[in-house]
């Protein structure tokens, strides 16, 4: 009698399989497909909370100025007797800031109704998520600046006292959708609103690009791959009508 075999299988033992090259790829593409998904959801997520932040807060502080200019007469902070046009015309010295407390309470002593903010008590904030997902918080103050216009030839920049809308910890995600509706384009040098290195280059003729990205980590200006670090902010200048 013959003896089986060593290749001979066992009765009811079940032959194993790996996965094919043809399903790999197939998982990896589904992987690849998801994980697209989700980045490009979280791109159109943050994209729509900046358009609030810039409609509900921005543009809700530029209509409360205008109110407050109409209402009064004067900038907010500027010397009732004796006005001279300028945000805290009457705080030495010139070109002190008007935030806070001192911000929120001026514009209610005077019947303007705010933008609701982060939360009341604290209208003149609003916080936001960066390009890396970590909370940052935008702060407005109003403040009356050196402002670089155009002089009395071609290419020539005069500095002029303007009043301004101070917006700090912007992101430059943030600030360049904020530049685009504002002005039409990126632009950090001319515009209504300028980074506030460049409100008043009056040096130069030639546009510039805003000098932070969201590549660079907070409180640097050289770029990072750490995907977890608060992306670098800087201040940007709304120049206001009045």
């Amino acid at each position: 009698m013959n003896k089986p075999s060593f290749s001979a299988r066992r009765p009811g033992l079940a032959r194993q399989r790996g996965f094919t090259l043809i399903e790999l790829g197939v998982a990896l593409l589904v992987i690849g497909l998801l994980l697209g998904a989700v980045a490009v959801g979280r791109d159109l997520q943050r994209t729509a909370s900046y358009q609030r932040l810039s409609t509900d807060f921005v543009q809700g502080w530029q209509l409360a100025y205008e109110a407050y200019v109409t209402g009064v007469g004067y900038p907010p902070g500027d010397n009732p007797t004796d006005p001279t046009g300028r945000v805290n015309g009457n705080v030495a010295p010139a070109g002190t800031a008007l935030c806070g407390n001192d911000l929120i309470n001026a514009f209610l002593a005077a019947g303007v109704r705010l933008p609701e903010g982060r939360t009341e008590g604290q209208q003149d904030r609003y916080a936001y998520l960066d390009s890396n997902g970590n909370p940052q918080e935008v702060r407005v103050c109003f403040q009356n600046v050196e402002w670089a216009e155009p002089g009395a030839t071609v290419g020539t920049y005069v500095t002029r006292r303007r009043n301004v809308m101070t917006m700090q910890n912007v992101t430059f995600s943030l600030v360049s959708l904020l530049d685009q509706q504002v002005d039409g384009k990126g632009d950090a040098r001319f515009g209504k609103l300028r980074d506030i290195s460049l409100a008043n280059a009056t040096g130069e003729a030639n546009g510039r690009v805003w000098p932070l990205d969201d590549r660079m980590a907070f409180g640097s200006t050289t770029p990072t791959t750490l995907d977890e670090s608060q992306v670098a902010v800087t201040t940007a200048y709304f120049q206001m009508l009045r």
